[in-house]
């Protein structure tokens, strides 16, 4: 697994397509309605927007993480970083930022691989 994680915006969907020579077609778009496990390509992108999907469900997020991490060894993971900034007023904003950085850092101790971006600059983590 490798997880890719950074800002919005910053060019992790093309950094991942053209590391590992993929396109479009290779790619699971998550939102935030569908709590069904990702499966099936080889990059999952916006996981967080699976985990707000989660959240509104008020799912075992722990559950879910390692079934995903079970069914996909050898997913490419992409994270908004949504950990940083002004801490969200509201409990369920709250919530869901504080479940995404738990399942994000489970999702990093599987993979063999993780990177930041930054203006489409990957830095290896590890």
């Amino acid at each position: 697994m490798v997880l890719i994680f950074g800002g919005a915006y910053q060019g992790k969907l093309d950094y991942a397509m053209k590391r590992f020579g993929l396109s479009k077609e290779d790619v699971f778009f998550c939102d935030d309605t569908e709590v069904a496990v990702p499966t099936g390509k080889k990059i999952v992108y916006e996981i967080d927007k699976w985990i707000l999907a989660l959240v509104k469900a008020n799912k075992n997020i722990e559950e879910d993480i390692n079934h995903f991490t079970e069914r996909n060894p050898d997913a490419i993971v992409i994270a908004n970083d949504i950990s940083c900034g002004i801490v969200p007023v509201d409990r369920f904003t709250r919530q869901w930022r504080e479940e995404t950085g738990r399942a994000v850092g489970k999702i990093a101790q599987h993979s063999d691989e993780v990177a930041r971006l930054f203006c489409g600059i990957p830095t290896k983590i590890k």
